[in-house]
């Protein structure tokens, strides 16, 4: 999962990555792309690696990547996102030396405005490029011309695409990357003494919206453990913006995990929800997928409540499954597969 992060000038992005990465470094060129790769925190994989004591212990990834100036306004900063499945939009909420009082809907709509141009280009070019290929008299993929036009017609209404689920999830369109199609994550950066979610009407009712103190949790992930204990509690953080954030991009792309087990490696897999035990296999190993056979399941409150694995094969809870089984968030699976 690659989640990119953007936002207008001086909204802290730069400080948004090192607390989300844990990667601080003070003589970081800001016009640099900066890439950080962290684990998924998930107390699951703690629980069965040490239930199996593996030889490898393996979480689920996101990196976080933060784009570096282009210098103007131009491609460039979203071709650079485009491979993204999602976005973290960044918006100032706090005041300070030399900034300017905040517009946070203003903001949100700038950049917003900006995105849905470069998907228009993007749109423009290829409807001139197909009229081109129809004077020619090539055959035309009337169903990507169709959507290509309604898409259009969204944009110039200021209707960014990922609000149109028809055009967002169109197969045909996949190879597009339309920046406006990612699902969006708006992360208001407030001061350390604010960590309330402004009120924006028609905002944060549209748009999946979180706060996060950014110079605080920058802070906070260069401490000790014992050093984050009492600074999570004088300043009431429940838990950290590295976990938080993570949980709520799972959400927005629809992701869940499961887990495979064994003497050699435990192991979280990434999914969309609803993935058929078939698609799942390929997630580990596309011959697994070729030579399917079952998938031997068992749901990771089940093994916790049975103990182990042969306890839960006497209680009746670890069942066979075939490729149309939909596997469920924090099912853990054994394929049985011939090639």
């Amino acid at each position: 999962m690659k989640l990119g992060i953007i936002g207008l000038s001086g909204t802290g992005k730069f400080t948004i990555f090192e607390a989300l990465t844990g990667n601080v470094d003070a003589a970081a060129h800001r016009g640099e792309n900066r890439i950080g790769t962290i684990h998924v925190p998930d107390d699951r994989v703690d629980v069965l690696s040490r239930l199996y004591n593996p030889a490898k212990t393996i979480y689920a990834r996101v990196e976080y990547f933060l784009p570096g100036k282009s210098g103007q306004k131009d491609q460039n900063i979203w071709n650079q996102v485009r491979d993204s499945d999602a976005l973290i939009h960044v918006i100032r909420n706090f005041s300070g030396y030399g900034a300017e009082s905040t517009d946070l809907p203003g903001d949100f709509s700038e950049l917003d405005q900006e995105i849905m141009l470069a998907d228009t280009v993007v749109i423009e070019k290829r409807l001139e490029r197909v009229e081109l290929d129809k004077k020619r008299g090539k055959k035309i993929n009337e169903e990507e011309l169709s959507l290509l036009k309604e898409a259009l017609k969204n944009l110039e209404n200021e209707i960014p695409l990922r609000k149109c689920p028809d055009i967002a999830d169109a197969q045909v369109l996949k190879g597009f990357a339309f920046i406006s199609a990612k699902p969006v994550m708006v992360l208001f950066n407030n001061d350390d003494e604010n960590e309330h979610l402004p009120d924006i009407h028609g905002l944060t009712e549209n748009e999946e919206c979180m706060v996060i103190r950014g110079k605080l949790e920058q802070e906070l992930c260069q401490m000790t453990d014992e050093e984050a204990e009492d600074f999570l509690a004088e300043f009431n953080i429940t838990a950290s913006a590295k976990d938080r954030v993570v949980q709520k991009s799972y959400d927005i792309l629809g992701l869940i995990s499961f887990f495979t087990v064994g003497e050699d490696e435990v192991r979280a897999w990434t999914i969309k929800k609803e993935t058929a035990a078939l698609d799942a296999a390929e997630v580990i190993h596309s011959d697994i997928k070729k030579g399917f056979i079952r998938a031997e399941v068992i749901s990771y409150d089940d093994l916790m409540d049975a103990g182990t694995f042969q306890e839960a094969k006497k209680k009746g809870t670890v069942r066979l499954e075939g490729k149309t089984y939909e596997v469920k968030n924090g099912d853990i699976i054994n394929f049985r597969f011939n090639v």
